[in-house]
């Protein structure tokens, strides 16, 4: 056993590919193997293939062939992957509580595990009462199951002092790159002007605002675009019913991964509007700060923290439509936004700051220092 190795579980591998989770763990890993850790990550792979290793720039990677692609998948990983974890000593990083019942294993076998805790996944309105129940369960799992919690955000931390004393939880928020200038061309193939629509980054989902903030906007002409990312079928009632309430300056672009593209639609943008009611840190936001984009966030204790008192709040489509409204008067006022948001990025969110942060809470952790 290496003094210095950590085993990241929870996502499904490196590079990114995927969601938040992905991204800080190809962060997290390099930034580690470049201060002389050794680092294994789980990946996930759809099929029937033998388990195999191997290396991506200096990471060691583990890949877990799994049939399909849906939740019961996930869960096949997830349980096979904690199984492989718990044959070493190794200090382990789960990224979610999903699957957190799992982690009973590597408690049993004495192996340390910190479990970053995201946000309260079983409040969400998209799940039935089957998956809120699966989760909330996993929610206490993670709790007492875990050696010590992260939460990436103070109301989260405060979600887990409601379970487990303050002093098992550390609070370290997402972080993100300071977007550099880009060229303008991605975002005129798009069929946009630069500076001249606002950017929404979300899946469409009720608890995502989305249909408030497209009826918001859709109240009268703007002179500018609303530039809507994410997949619509309109086969899906919800969806259907925020295409039916878009305005002629609503811009549906459908689902963009090239993050090229989207690095260039948050920098030419002239606002990212957040409708995100529920979470903790929530990575799109992280990402607009440092794009030092001008920020109109839904109104909650989570968006309130992350975005500060340099954004705009809102709480529904009159809200939102007044919001607008009120920016149309004031010619100064995007300015101001945008001068905030790369304040507060700098302040809090920064990947050299966040990570030197995760390194010493692991390195409290490592079996050496007499935790386990």
């Amino acid at each position: 056993m290496t003094a210095l190795t950590l085993r990241i579980l929870g996502t499904r591998g490196v590079p990114a590919a995927h969601g938040g989770f992905e991204t800080f763990a190809e962060h997290l890993a390099s930034y580690l193997v470049q201060r002389g850790w050794r680092v294994v990550v789980y990946c996930q792979q759809e099929g029937k293939a033998p388990m195999r290793e191997d290396r991506w720039q200096g990471v060691e990677r583990v890949h877990i062939s799994v049939p399909g692609s849906g939740p019961r998948s996930t869960m096949n990983f997830d349980w096979r992957a904690t199984r492989h974890a718990a044959g070493f000593g190794d200090l382990c990083l789960t990224l979610g509580y999903n699957t957190a019942l799992f982690c009973a294993l590597l408690r049993l076998r004495g192996v340390p595990n910190v479990i970053n805790m995201d946000g309260i996944e079983w409040s969400r309105a998209k799940w039935g009462p089957v998956a809120k129940a699966w989760l909330w369960l996993n929610d206490w799992a993670g709790c007492l199951l875990g050696n010590h919690l992260v939460a990436d955000h103070p109301e989260i931390k405060n979600h887990l002092q409601t379970r487990v004393p303050a002093d098992k939880i550390t609070t370290i928020a997402y972080g993100a790159d300071a977007v550099a200038p880009m060229d303008e061309a991605p975002v005129r193939a798009l069929g946009l002007i630069p500076g001249r629509y606002m950017t929404v980054v979300a899946r469409p989902e009720p608890e995502n605002s989305i249909l408030e903030m497209v009826q918001g906007f859709s109240r009268r002409t703007r002179g500018m675009t609303l530039a809507v990312l994410g997949n619509y079928n309109p086969a899906v009632p919800y969806h259907a019913q925020v295409q039916a309430a878009a305005g002629p300056e609503v811009k549906f672009l459908g689902a963009i991964y090239d993050k090229p593209v989207v690095k260039a639609l948050r920098v030419h943008g002239a606002a990212y509007v957040h409708g995100h009611q529920v979470g903790g840190t929530n990575p799109s936001l992280v990402e607009a700060l440092g794009a030092g984009n001008a920020v109109i966030a839904h109104d909650n204790r989570f968006n309130r923290w992350v975005a500060g008192d340099g954004a705009a709040y809102f709480e529904g489509a009159d809200s939102f439509a007044a919001v607008l409204d009120r920016l149309d008067t004031d010619v100064n006022a995007l300015d101001r936004m945008r001068t905030a948001s790369s304040q507060r990025f700098r302040d809090a969110f920064t990947w050299p700051a966040i990570l030197d942060e995760y390194e010493s809470l692991l390195q409290a952790w490592l079996p050496a220092q007499g935790h386990r």
